[in-house]
């Protein structure tokens, strides 16, 4: 039987073309290693660029939020009834209401809060929201609604979070589940051959993002699709948590974000504030924004957690590294969140016996997120003043000791090389 040509061939064969100059295989580029204008250059130094604190849609109402003024508290009962009849008013939002019953703050399939929680547990949590006309609107509402708290117990230390008697966030305790250890090699027997022995506990604070532009959206129904503006880092990841928030298909969900004024790594995640404004949105039937002011954006948004680390270093006497022993105690912040800080210890030195310990505990404070490469400056600034007091005691140069057994390779996964190694230079 013949074989038929397709039709768009006519009966001819096809040809075989000479490959053209835009086919063939890339001998220099123009692109590397040349200066090139970034896409948004102009629209950004111009002051065209529309970040989503600029967005402003027509008929849009103004969202607030009333926040738990303790660090640890119950809500005993929530009145909105002079705020529900205040001028501009159009939605009031409180745990009773309708569709607010939402899980939040999930850890490996354990949820350990509501949108609206009945307990608060640091300052600043969110206890009922407001969308008015204008923002003095709604601000003026969210100060008329009355609550009624009972004051608890609260800790503020990540040390203090573990002692016995410590006031308890959740029944099974402060510790988020068991700690994260590594380990290679014997980590006595690696201290035990040591000429000299390094240990030194230190802490670092809790330290606050500050992005120029504040935290915030501005959410507008479609029918069932819903289109938010937000300020992310990361539009498919707030798709995605709305989409499990709201019960609603990713496929109904737009997340815009053009543009963004800073985030530091505390505008990775779903922020409840974008959930209300939609919420708030889909019972008015109009756009809300919520822009948080800076002062909950300071206390709510996210930080870099405190930890306290014990280095515990050996060396033989000629500088070479026999053990790595780091342990850290991080600060979740008043919900479950990571605060390691030994990954750095881990990969930084090739040493032949290490041990590494992460432990998280919660206190009434806000929630850790990530900052800026997450637990890296806190390892840093911990195991090399260790390193410098270990060369002090070996009689060698600092740097001289950090490049003895700084590593080339990856001190895991099958020791993949590392690209480049500027440090000798």
């Amino acid at each position: 039987m013949k074989h038929e040509s397709p039709y768009w061939l006519n009966g001819r064969e096809p040809e075989t073309p000479e490959p053209s100059d835009e086919l063939r295989p890339w001998k220099t580029t123009t692109v590397v290693g040349t200066r090139m204008p970034r896409v948004d250059a102009y629209e950004r130094v111009s002051g065209t660029a529309v970040y989503p604190h600029d967005v402003s849609l027509p008929d849009m109402l103004h969202g607030a939020i009333l926040r738990c003024p303790h660090a640890h508290a119950r809500i005993k009962n929530i009145d909105t009834t002079r705020a529900e009849k205040m001028p501009g008013v159009r939605a009031v939002l409180t745990g009773k209401s309708t569709g607010t019953d939402i899980p939040w703050y999930d850890r490996r399939g354990t949820f350990y809060g509501k949108l609206f929680d009945d307990t608060c547990r640091c300052e600043g949590e969110e206890v009922a929201a407001v969308a008015a006309e204008t923002p003095l609107q709604a601000a003026d509402a969210i100060r008329a609604i009355e609550v009624e708290y009972e004051v608890l117990p609260f800790v503020i230390d990540e040390t203090a979070a573990l002692e016995p008697t410590a006031p308890k966030l959740f029944p099974d305790g402060n510790r988020v589940g068991e700690p994260s250890v590594r380990e290679r090699g014997d980590i006595a027997a690696g201290l035990a051959e040591a000429d000299v022995v390094v240990e030194r506990t230190f802490r670092t604070p809790c330290e606050i993002q500050a992005p120029m532009e504040p935290h915030g959206s501005v959410a507008r129904w479609d029918g069932n699709r819903l289109t938010v503006w937000d300020s992310t880092q990361g539009v498919y990841t707030i798709q995605q948590e709305l989409s499990q928030a709201l019960e609603l298909p990713m496929a109904n969900i737009r997340v815009i974000g053009h543009y963004m004024g800073g985030g530091f790594g505390s505008k990775l995640e779903l922020g409840k504030y974008t959930v209300m404004a939609a919420l708030m949105a889909r019972t008015t039937g109009r756009p809300v924004k919520i822009f948080l002011p800076r002062e909950d954006c300071m206390r709510i948004t996210g930080n870099r957690p405190a930890n306290t680390m014990t280095v515990k270093l050996g060396a033989k006497s000629d500088g070479t590294l026999t053990a790595i022993d780091f342990a850290s105690l991080g600060s979740g912040g008043a919900y479950p969140s990571g605060a390691g800080a030994s990954t750095m210890a881990a990969y930084l030195y090739r040493v032949p016996n290490l041990r590494t310990e992460d432990t998280t505990v919660c206190i009434n404070a806000g929630r850790a997120r990530p900052m800026r490469a997450p637990g890296f400056p806190q390892c840093a600034w911990a195991i090399e003043q260790a390193m410098d007091e270990l060369a002090e005691k070996l009689g060698v140069d600092p740097i001289d000791l950090l490049l003895k057994n700084i590593a080339d390779e990856l001190q895991a996964q099958g020791g993949i090389p590392f690209t480049s190694d500027q440090l000798a230079a």
